[in-house]
């Protein structure tokens, strides 16, 4: 009887513990949290290192700009603790329901982070304006189709047995529209939101997610610090290993689909002569076509680069008949397996991708 009574003793104590626990934030083990895209979940994922693991929103190629949610993912929201973005002139598609889903969890807009340089859109001369695409392909759509294909069987997967998830997801879908166009218009006149492709802003991106983890988990510290500053070092590595190898090709000349790479351009001494706005999803009209191929020939490029969602045959359109060779992009790692060697990789695959089309 009294080794019962012991035993009930110390199964009230436990619970004690475990309500105080509660009541004083999320421990390490139910920490929850959340990164929007690919290159930033990897960087979470590096500092996160030995305590747990992110979970990631927009996988595969989806675009920040134009994407749906999923009704997993919004229950994925709903029960974050911390979300890291990098704020509303990428994420369009997280503006609306982080307000709606994510109430409770610490918002981290990591554009708005200490140390991050800001650039400025580019627009007029060589630099077409960013808009809404049109028949004709003369339209930008930025970085990618709206829905992996696996998104078309959602309904299939999580309509079933989530209506409040889905109640949220068919809301977001009804104002889809709007949305998009009012984030568009945000992002036209905002600020480049492309932080990453800078590694400076890497390593303010890197303290400011250490910052926020620690405040949330403060048990783990200094195993976030750790991690960052190891982070850090890598990240320092790399630039130094990107410079060498843009170095031969840094006065030639090139051309974007999407005006996404200043970041990495001005960091590495590279030029971008111009960008050509065009969707990945329609092949420009024939008008539309001279005009791009005359662009490239005035502006003597030696390469014109498109990104991993575009089919090779927009690209063969575009490039006929001129000087110019092709390329690939990939700003987002759409095609680098998760975890956090994707932004090690996705900047290597970027040098490589300039060094390679752009050597004579």
């Amino acid at each position: 009887m009294k080794s019962f009574r012991l035993s009930l003793a110390a199964a009230a104590s436990a619970l004690t513990l475990l309500a105080s626990a509660g009541a004083t934030g999320a421990s390490a083990a139910d920490l929850e949290v959340v990164a929007s895209i690919k290159p930033v979940h990897s960087l979470v994922a590096g500092v996160m290192e030995g305590v747990g693991e992110p979970q990631l929103i927009l996988q595969g190629a989806g675009s920040p700009h134009t994407y749906s949610m999923r009704p997993s993912q919004a229950r994925m929201l709903a029960a974050a603790d911390v979300v890291f973005w990098v704020g509303p002139n990428l994420e369009v598609f997280l503006a609306k329901p982080l307000e709606t889903l994510a109430g409770e969890a610490k918002l981290v807009s990591l554009s708005e982070s200490e140390g991050i340089t800001l650039l400025d859109m580019r627009e007029g001369g060589a630099f077409e304006a960013h808009s809404h695409g049109d028949e004709d392909g003369h339209g930008d759509h930025e970085e990618g189709h709206d829905h992996e294909e696996g998104e078309k069987d959602h309904a299939e997967t999580d309509h079933a047995h989530d209506d409040h998830a889905h109640d949220d997801h068919a809301h977001d879908d009804d104002a889809h529209d709007d949305e998009a166009h009012e984030g568009h218009d945000h992002h036209d006149h905002g600020p480049d939101a492309h932080i990453w492709l800078d590694p400076e802003n890497a390593k303010s991106i890197v303290n400011a997610i250490a910052e926020a983890l620690s405040e949330a988990d403060a048990e783990n510290a200094s195993t976030y610090a750790a991690n960052a500053a190891r982070l850090n070092e890598r990240i320092e590595a790399l630039e130094t290993e990107i410079a060498a190898e843009i170095e031969p090709v840094r006065d030639r000349p090139f051309i974007v689909f999407h005006d996404a790479y200043q970041y990495f351009e001005k960091r590495f001494g590279l030029a971008a002569a111009g960008s050509i706005t065009v969707s990945p999803e329609v092949i420009p009209g024939a008008q539309r076509v001279d005009e791009i191929r005359t662009k490239v020939s005035e502006l003597d490029a030696a390469c014109v680069f498109a990104e991993p969602q575009f089919e090779p045959r927009l690209v063969e359109v575009v490039t006929e008949g001129t000087d110019a060779r092709s390329g690939v992009l990939d700003p987002l790692g759409a095609e680098i397996a998760d975890g956090q060697d994707l932004y090690f990789e996705l900047m290597r695959g970027m040098a490589a991708s300039f060094r390679g089309c752009l050597t004579k």
